[in-house]
């Protein structure tokens, strides 16, 4: 079988890189999307374990569309009773780019009429009652070319389960990951890793998942387990062989930051997670070298001034971190920020740069190295 992990423009080669790690064979590394293929056991172990990417698809055809009677007639001659039911509830999304059919609600309603036309032939009924579990089937077209594809995951990759409540402009989970990883943390390790404005503490939770290497997708359902046609082994399997690869260790993570309700939200959220982190309420100015380890690793997810503070409340918070954290014996600093003059304002120019983008703003994530 064929699938795409989608993710955020900029994670590409973070999403290809963990699919290898788990001996999966990539087939292409694309713009906001990586193709894949395997069998059922590649798809449940994706869907498990991938920690930057936000879905998990199965393609199921694809095909020229210049009209949109070449899209109607390409859907239909898919064999959809082979994933679907009569009673399947099924949800068309769509998205078009560099295409002549670039009106997606008309690709979807196309689409779905195309759908249910086949499977009425298919299982010879006037009627699909469309009152059982829903299928999200996503209609994507690309240079004239439509694939159809089902969604495995139902709710996105970045719902972990364990974030319950919120805090004002949170990070996604993904996202939240791939800073992590972009850090240099990684499973097993032992590095103090401090994140001195922690939020909801989607960072440090996350940073303790990857070291105890606790599949992200452990403690929730996927969409795939309803699928008729999947052996309901292939996710069991999938989980025990995951839970057979925790580390039992006791990373050293702090969070902090000066609001005491966002720690008491990163508690709940850690318990539920599984994990523990070291929890403190104080303001960025209080961290001392004296709580920082040699090498330790800091990140960072500032207000950027668009969302929680005003822009010049936020410049000068940029400045009083670079009073703080300079003196400190880290290795590597990540900070995300959407200010596009974060690093004249903090007053050092990063070793490293990667364009990411965060709640649908367009980001940099500046990375600062050095030796402790």
């Amino acid at each position: 079988m064929k699938y795409i992990a989608t993710c955020k423009i900029g994670l590409e080669s973070l999403v290809a890189a963990e699919l290898r790690r788990l001996d999966i064979k990539v087939d292409a590394v694309l713009d906001a999307r990586v193709q894949f293929s395997g069998g059922y056991d590649a798809m449940a172990r994706a869907c498990l374990w991938l920690r930057t990417a936000e879905r998990v698809l199965m393609e199921v055809g694809s095909f020229e569309a210049r009209s949109f009677d070449a899209l109607y007639e390409g859907v239909k001659r898919i064999a959809w009773n082979e994933y679907l039911t009569p009673q399947s509830n099924i949800h068309v999304k769509g998205k078009s780019a560099k295409s002549g059919l670039f009106s997606v609600s008309d690709c979807q309603s196309i689409t779905k009429k195309a759908i249910v036309e086949n499977l009425k032939h298919a299982y010879r009924t006037g009627v699909i009652a469309e009152n059982g579990e829903e299928v999200i089937v996503e209609v994507g077209l690309l240079r004239d070319v439509a694939t159809l594809a089902l969604d495995c995951c139902g709710a996105g990759l970045s719902r972990r389960g364990y974030r319950t409540y919120n805090v004002a402009a949170p990070i996604a989970e993904t996202l939240g990951a791939a800073i992590v990883l972009l850090s240099g943390y990684g499973p097993g390790s032992l590095t103090q890793l401090i994140d001195p404005m922690c939020g909801a503490g989607t960072m440090p939770i996350e940073a303790a998942m990857i070291a105890r290497n606790i599949a992200p997708g452990m403690n929730r359902a996927f969409a795939a387990e309803a699928w008729r046609f999947i052996p309901a082994a292939v996710f069991a399997s999938a989980r025990g062989e995951a839970k057979d690869v925790q580390l039992p260790i006791a990373p050293d993570i702090i969070g902090s930051d000066i609001d005491g309700h966002c720690i008491d939200l990163c508690k709940l959220h850690a318990k539920k997670a599984g994990v523990t982190v070291n929890w403190q309420v104080k303001p960025l100015k209080a961290l001392l070298a004296s709580d920082v380890r040699q090498n330790a690793i800091i990140v960072c997810n500032p207000p950027y001034g668009e969302r929680m503070m005003e822009r010049k409340q936020a410049e000068q918070l940029y400045r009083e971190m670079r009073q703080v954290l300079e003196p400190l014996p880290y290795s590597r600093l990540s900070v995300i920020t959407s200010h596009p003059d974060f690093e004249r304002i903090y007053g050092s120019r990063a070793g490293k740069r990667r364009k990411l983008s965060n709640g649908g703003m367009p980001c940099t994530l500046y990375l600062y190295f050095r030796r402790g």
